[in-house]
């Protein structure tokens, strides 16, 4: 008789797997202060750039909605989980970033997943950098096109394929910032290829967004195309925002359309409407620019006194900043001494980047003070000192 399978079987290799995932026991507190096995660290992990988490505007602006219409939507937008706050921070949204219309949706990955999905048929050629967010290439994976993975930012590859391809739809698919390395795509060259072959551009600035371009309204308006015939913005409310939940930007047609076919939104309960309170009190206070200020300022000074001590950081000039270590067991060496020094700065290591290249990613916050920062500097400058 052949056994039953049994489901434990399934994952027995995950348990001697060197790189397996940890979740961290985590307790956050005071903004950039992490509470990890009961020592109090210094977060240098979180992608909450402009310290909006725990803004005391942001936190009442979602207490009045969630006094006032609890905590659920209760269904999917679609049926009557829609809320007048999502329609106001849509329009807030799309006028903000340039674009003629915005639909809002659980996260970043429910967004890209489910975008791809509507967008491509089994004729659409997809093009994707080969270190997008693994929401896009998954996206791109799970859908009837055909995935074609370009060298990171070699717009000659993407060119090369593009002329290749048959003839039909074409989707080329990037992140803005991207999330591991902290460098950035060319808009500009993106777009100048989708119109030299006629295809469209999907463009996640989940991390440009709030951080970059004027105003903070990212990538795609630092290269002056906001609301490009071409273009299809994705971003995120949990990252500069401080919130949670996504966003596409388009043209009008685009959202019409996607309300029909965007099986993520249609069959997914809509977030709690205190969240859209919330994230419209963070898009006001991003415009007025005073967090913007002061994560520009700490980025300048952890910059400079990088450089002054020879850390080994990636290019990037934005608050993502990894320090380039390499082995897998050097990273997770070095992530345990930085601990032990009072900071978390968790090792990041493959899959989620390319072998050989195990890294700290360091990530900066409005919230940081001064003497974070050069502590920070101090005990890097150690670390690479034993590597070298």
């Amino acid at each position: 008789m052949t056994p039953m399978p049994d489901s434990r079987n399934w994952f027995e290799p995950v348990a001697s797997d060197r790189r397996r995932r940890i979740m961290p026991r985590l307790h956050r507190s005071d903004g950039v202060w992490v509470e990890l096995d009961g020592n109090r660290l210094l977060n240098f992990a979180s992608n909450d750039y402009l310290g909006l988490t725990a803004h005391a505007q942001v936190r009442e602006a979602a207490s009045q909605v969630l006094a006032v219409e609890g905590l659920g939507s209760g269904a999917s937008r679609l049926i009557s989980g829609d809320a007048p706050e999502w329609r106001t921070l849509e329009r807030e949204l799309a006028a903000w970033k340039g674009y003629e219309s915005a639909l809002l949706l659980g996260s970043g990955m429910l967004a890209n997943m489910g975008l791809l999905d509507a967008l491509a048929d089994r004729h659409t050629q997809v093009y994707c950098d080969r270190l997008s967010h693994a929401s896009l290439i998954d996206g791109a994976r799970l859908c009837r096109g055909r995935l074609r993975r370009y060298r990171h930012l070699d717009m000659a590859q993407l060119a090369h394929m593009l002329a290749d391809a048959d003839a039909g739809r074409r989707i080329i698919v990037s992140d803005g910032v991207f999330s591991m390395d902290g460098d950035c795509a060319d808009v500009r060259e993106l777009i100048t290829l989708a119109e030299r072959f006629d295809a469209i551009v999907v463009l996640d600035d989940a991390h440009g967004t709030g951080v970059l371009g004027p105003g903070g309204r990212g990538l795609v308006a630092e290269a002056g195309l906001a609301g490009h015939p071409r273009l299809i913005e994705v971003g995120t409310l949990g990252k500069a925002l401080g919130g949670y939940g996504a966003f596409v930007l388009g043209a009008q047609a685009v959202i019409d359309g996607l309300v029909q076919r965007l099986r993520t939104l249609i069959y997914s309960t809509a977030l709690p409407p205190a969240l859209a309170a919330a994230a419209s009190c963070a898009v006001r206070l991003v415009r007025e620019g005073g967090a913007r200020k002061r994560l520009q300022a700490n980025l300048a000074h952890f910059l400079e006194q990088a450089k002054r001590r020879e850390l080994p950081l990636l290019p990037s000039v934005t608050p993502i900043q990894p320090l380039l270590i390499g082995d897998d067991a050097a990273a997770l060496c070095a992530a345990d001494q930085l601990r032990q020094a009072g900071f978390f700065v968790p090792a990041i290591r493959p899959p989620t980047v390319p072998e050989g290249t195990a890294r700290l990613r360091i990530t900066l916050s409005a919230s940081h003070e001064r003497e974070h920062i050069d502590g920070l500097i101090e005990a890097l400058a150690g670390l690479c000192g034993e590597l070298r």
